[in-house]
C-alpha cells in the first residue's frame, strides 16, 4: 500500500519544516517540503497530496502580524483549492505559526457562522513576552482525525509570542464547545484548570488547539514535532515521557486515518 503523501509548506521565516517532515516520515508518511511559491504559481498541485502541514516559525517575519501574510496568500489565491482539498478528505495541520495562519483563513474554525477573522484570534501572550516551556495538555474526546484517543493528558513544548486564544464572544466559545471543536486545553499536571505559567499565554478557557467541524483540519500552538522521541522530554532520564514521545501519535493518527 502506498504511503500517504504529505506536503509540508514553507515560506520565508518558516523554521520547523524539517522537523515536521521528519515526524511525518517516522509516522509512516511520505513527506515533501514545498515552498509556497510553487503552489501559488501552480507548478505543483495541492491535490497530489493527502495531507497539508503548515509548520511553525515566523512566516515572513510576522512583520504585519503572526501568519498574516502567508494566510492572505493562501486565502486569496488558493482559498477555493484549500476548501476543496478538505472536502475531498484531505487532512490539514497548522502548528504554532501554522495555527496562526489557519485562523486567519477560512479553514479554522471553519463554521459558516464563524467566518475567517471573525470567530477567534490568537493574540499577544498575557505575559507580553515570548514563552518557551513545556506544558501539559488535556486531550478531549472528539471526532478529530489527529487525536483519536481522548480524555487523557500529554506533554509538549510551546514557543511563541502570540498564542493567546481569544474567542470574539462567549457565544463563539460555547459554539466551539458544542460542536466539539475544542480538542486540546492547557491544564496543570494533575489535570485541573491551569493559570500562568501552565497556561503559558492566557488563552481563554485554556484552549490550546481547535479543529474544524469535519475533524480533518487541526490547529494547535504547542509543537508535537518536538516530542517524537522519549529523550526529547526534559525529564526523560528520570523515566518520564512516553516511549514514542507524545507528539508522534498525532502524526501517526493522521497517517492511519488515510490508510
Amino acid at each position: 500500500m502506498a504511503k500517504p503523501k504529505v506536503l509540508v509548506l514553507r515560506a520565508a521565516g518558516t523554521n520547523c519544516d524539517v522537523e515536521t517532515a521528519f515526524a511525518f516520515r517516522k509516522a509512516g508518511g511520505e513527506p515533501e517540503t514545498v515552498h509556497v511559491n510553487r503552489l501559488l504559481d501552480r507548478s505543483v498541485d495541492l491535490h497530489a497530496w493527502q495531507i497539508l502541514a503548515i509548520p511553525g516559525g515566523f512566516s515572513y517575519g510576522d512583520d504585519v502580524g503572526a501568519g498574516k501574510i502567508l494566510a492572505a496568500e493562501l486565502e486569496h489565491r488558493l482559498g477555493d483549492g484549500l476548501r476543496e482539498f478538505v472536502e475531498r478528505g484531505g487532512l490539514v495541520i497548522g502548528i504554532c505559526n501554522g495555527f496562526q495562519v489557519l485562523v486567519k483563513t477560512s479553514l479554522l474554525p471553519g463554521n459558516r457562522e464563524l467566518a475567517a477573522g471573525e470567530g477567534v484570534t490568537l493574540a499577544v501572550n498575557d505575559s507580553q513576552k515570548f514563552e518557551d516551556r513545556w506544558v501539559t495538555l488535556q486531550v478531549l474526546a472528539t471526532g478529530c482525525a489527529w487525536l483519536r484517543r481522548g480524555n487523557r493528558t500529554i506533554e509538549l513544548p510551546v514557543a511563541h509570542g502570540e498564542g493567546r486564544f481569544l474567542p470574539k464572544s462567549q457565544a463563539v466559545l460555547d459554539a466551539l464547545k458544542r460542536n466539539r471543536q475544542v480538542v486540546v486545553r492547557y491544564v496543570r499536571p494533575d489535570g485541573s484548570d491551569a493559570a500562568y505559567p501552565e497556561n503559558p499565554n492566557g488563552s481563554v478557557d485554556g484552549v490550546a488547539g481547535i479543529t474544524d467541524p469535519t475533524g480533518r483540519v487541526f490547529g494547535l500552538m504547542p509543537h508535537p514535532e518536538r516530542h517524537i522521541f522519549r529523550r526529547q522530554h526534559p525529564r526523560w532520564t528520570r523515566g518520564e515521557g512516553s516511549e514514542g514521545g507524545d507528539g508522534l501519535e498525532i502524526f501517526e493518527n493522521a497517517i492511519e486515518a488515510l490508510e
